[in-house]
C-alpha cells in the first residue's frame, strides 16, 4: 500500500518536530483526525509535559489534548529514531532572525540532520518554519539526500509556511487555508492529501517558492 493509500485510510503515522505554537496544534489536528502521532522536541520537560495528558500552548487545553495522549494517538520524544516509524514528517522548528536581520536555518538544518538517519523509501518531510524563498530546495533538500532517496521517487519534500495567529479564536489550525508546494508535481499532490486529511481548504501552488 502506498503513502497515499496509507494517509487515505488514516493509518499514516505522523511525525511533527518542534512542539511550540505551530507543530502542537498541528500535531492535535492530525490526531483528532484518527491519525498516530509523533511528536518530537529537544525540551524533555514538555515532552514530559505532554505524555502526562498538559499542554503549555494556550490555543490546546488540557480537555484538548489529554484524550488523545491517553487514547494514544499522540506520542511526545525526544528521542528522533523514534521517526523511523513515520511516514511523514512535519518540521515546525524555530526560525529566529540573526544579527544580520536574516532568517537562521541552524535550527531547520539541525532537524533536517536528525531526520536522515531515520528516511525510508515513501516518506514525505514537509517544511513549515517561516523563512525565506528557496530554502526548501537550497538547504534543506541537499541535507535530506544524503539517505541515499532519490527525491519524487523515494521520498516527497514539500514547503506549507505556518500561518498560526496565536490566541486567534476565529482562525485556527483547521480552517486557516493551507498553501503547499511541492519539490515535484508528486511532492505536491501528496503533502496537500496529507494536510487535506485535517484541515479545511487546501492551496496547492506551482513551487515551494
Amino acid at each position: 500500500m502506498g503513502l497515499e493509500d496509507r494517509i487515505g485510510d488514516g493509518s499514516a503515522v505522523l511525525g511533527v518536530i518542534g512542539l511550540g505554537y505551530v507543530g502542537l496544534p498541528l500535531a492535535v489536528e492530525m490526531a483528532e483526525s484518527g491519525s498516530r502521532v509523533i511528536g518530537v522536541d529537544v525540551d524533555l520537560g514538555r515532552v514530559e509535559q505532554l505524555n502526562g495528558g498538559t499542554s503549555y500552548i494556550a490555543d490546546v487545553p488540557d480537555e484538548r489534548l489529554r484524550p488523545l495522549v491517553e487514547a494514544e494517538l499522540i506520542h511526545a520524544t525526544g528521542d528522533f529514531s523514534e521517526l523511523a516509524a513515520a511516514d511523514v514528517v512535519c518540521i515546525c522548528v524555530p526560525s529566529p532572525l540573526d544579527d544580520m536581520k536574516e532568517p537562521d536555518t541552524s535550527y531547520i538544518e539541525s532537524a533536517a540532520r536528525s531526520i536522515v538517519p531515520h528516511m525510508h523509501e515513501g516518506m514525505l518531510v514537509t517544511l513549515e518554519s517561516t523563512t525565506y524563498p528557496g530554502t526548501t530546495e537550497e538547504v534543506l533538500l541537499p541535507i535530506l539526500e544524503d539517505s541515499g532517496l532519490s527525491i519524487g521517487e523515494d521520498f516527497f519534500l514539500a514547503f506549507s509556511p505556518e500561518r498560526v495567529d496565536p490566541g486567534n479564536e476565529r482562525f485556527q489550525t483547521k480552517n486557516t487555508p493551507k498553501v503547499v508546494g511541492g519539490v515535484t508535481t508528486d511532492c505536491t499532490r501528496v503533502a496537500a492529501a496529507m494536510y487535506g486529511r485535517f484541515i479545511d481548504e487546501m492551496v496547492p501552488v506551482s513551487s515551494t517558492r
